[in-house]
């Protein structure tokens, strides 16, 4: 695969070395890199030797001498600078098979990739990897990789996963454990399959790989409208979620005793449906699983604290709403309560957004598209401005997951949208700017 470059830093070296967007990069020090990370790696010396194709066919081979580890300062156009691999699992609770026909085709990219993991934050099954993408991961220290156990019953996991090479996983991260490697674990919990006994098979074997295993996270399986033909799952109901929530709290007991560290997180939409209050800061290590949903209520309700204690509170007047999903609204409503306490003026709505496009059983704010935001809230006295949550648009684009632009809802509601994003003091500041 050529690897084209999309774009140079300006005031790089590779633009005093007049590289520029077009050129394809060849080698570096006489390799042909396979990937970002090969390049990453070979770029690791205070003396490289890059080799560029020019856009007329001319080849110039450069001399480079830079700072170690220091960055040319290319961009390309392919990220990963390779292929993405796809996922070959064909899982039981996947999220991807419950999408509705229509959507950007982006969206129905199933990605099971070591590097993504490694770039992004994605979870991996493992599935797909060989032993020599093991011993890249390894050899140049990717950590940590985020790993999607589900469970380690061999058995059930070939189950879950529908993927008769599923049940080595414990093998491969034996391997990585052995390495050094840190990771971090997910469960995607499905009723009546990898709960209760499962579950805690699951959490005491995994405790087993601590310390390079720093966390693992327990999350329910998202269930769509679009579950036609699919493996039949049932909602959790409150009762189970008190029971996921029981046996977390053991685990994390015997464990923070152990270790000095709780290991194993619920998701906040436990004890939600529980209807249980968020454990205190403490207890999430350091949030290493939040862009997983776990400890996000507890870090925005200590964020709103601490930034409400450093303003002054006036008497400026302000009308505002905030749509959010059906899960984070009470805790909203609280937020805006508080900020209500230091400015009296400032009067902030929030209203709860009903999941039609994916179904009432999806209540996070960050599935809530734009067409349900239009169609619920045209007609509401809304007040000056409407904040929304970055969560519900596209990765660096003003974009709702069903192609709506926030443009587009802002004309069909005739207001303006503010996009907060994902801290206690933005959502301060955007509520009383």
């Amino acid at each position: 695969m050529e690897h084209v470059i999309s774009a140079v830093v300006h005031g790089s070296i590779a633009q005093e070395m007049g590289i520029e967007p077009g050129d394809v990069l060849l080698s570096v020090n006489g390799q042909a890199p396979e990937d970002v990370f090969d390049y990453r790696y070979l770029m690791n010396e205070e003396e490289v030797l890059v080799l560029v194709r020019k856009s007329d066919g001319e080849e110039w081979e450069l001399e480079i001498e830079k700072e170690y580890e220091e960055d040319l300062g290319l961009e390309f156009a392919n990220g990963l600078m390779d292929d993405y691999r796809s996922c070959r699992n064909k899982c039981i609770f996947c999220f991807i098979d419950q999408l509705p026909k229509g959507m950007r085709d982006t969206l129905y990219f199933k990605d099971d990739d070591s590097r993504l993991s490694f770039l992004q934050g994605n979870y991996l099954t493992l599935t797909n990897m060989s032993e020599k993408d093991l011993d890249r991961i390894i050899y140049y220290k990717l950590s940590p990789i985020n790993i999607s156990f589900q469970a380690t019953n061999p058995e059930l996991r070939c189950k879950m996963l529908n993927n008769r090479f599923a049940g080595d996983i414990l093998e491969k991260t034996k391997r990585l454990k052995d390495a050094g490697i840190l990771m971090n674990g997910q469960i995607v919990l499905c009723k009546g399959v990898n709960d209760k006994e499962e579950l805690e098979r699951s959490i005491r074997e995994l405790s087993g790989y601590l310390p390079q295993l720093q966390s693992l996270s327990v999350v329910p399986v998202g269930l769509t409208r679009y579950r036609d033909g699919l493996y039949p799952l049932e909602p959790f109901t409150r009762e189970d979620a008190c029971q996921v929530l029981a046996c977390i709290r053991r685990w994390q007991q015997k464990l923070y005793e152990e270790y000095g560290t709780h290991f194993v997180h619920a998701g906040d939409e436990w004890y939600i449906l529980a209807g249980e209050p968020v454990p205190g800061e403490d207890t999430y290590d350091g949030y290493l699983q939040l862009e997983n949903g776990v400890g996000m209520v507890r870090l925005l309700e200590e964020e709103v604290a601490e930034a409400l204690a450093v303003h002054p509170g006036d008497d400026r007047r302000r009308e505002k709403t905030i749509a959010t999903g059906m899960l984070a609204a009470p805790y909203l409503r609280r937020h805006a309560d508080q900020i209500r306490q230091k400015y009296p003026g400032v009067n902030i709505k929030v209203l709860p957004v009903r999941n039609d496009f994916f179904g009432e059983r999806i209540t996070v704010a960050g599935l809530i598209t734009g067409g349900d935001l239009i169609c619920q809230l045209r007609g509401k006295a809304l007040g000056d401005q409407l904040l929304l949550t970055e969560n519900m648009l596209r990765s660096g684009e003003p974009v709702f997951l069903d192609d709506v632009t926030v443009k587009e809802v802002e004309n069909a509601l005739q207001i303006k949208v503010s996009i907060v994003e994902s801290s206690g003091n933005d959502l301060v500041n955007k509520a009383i700017e």
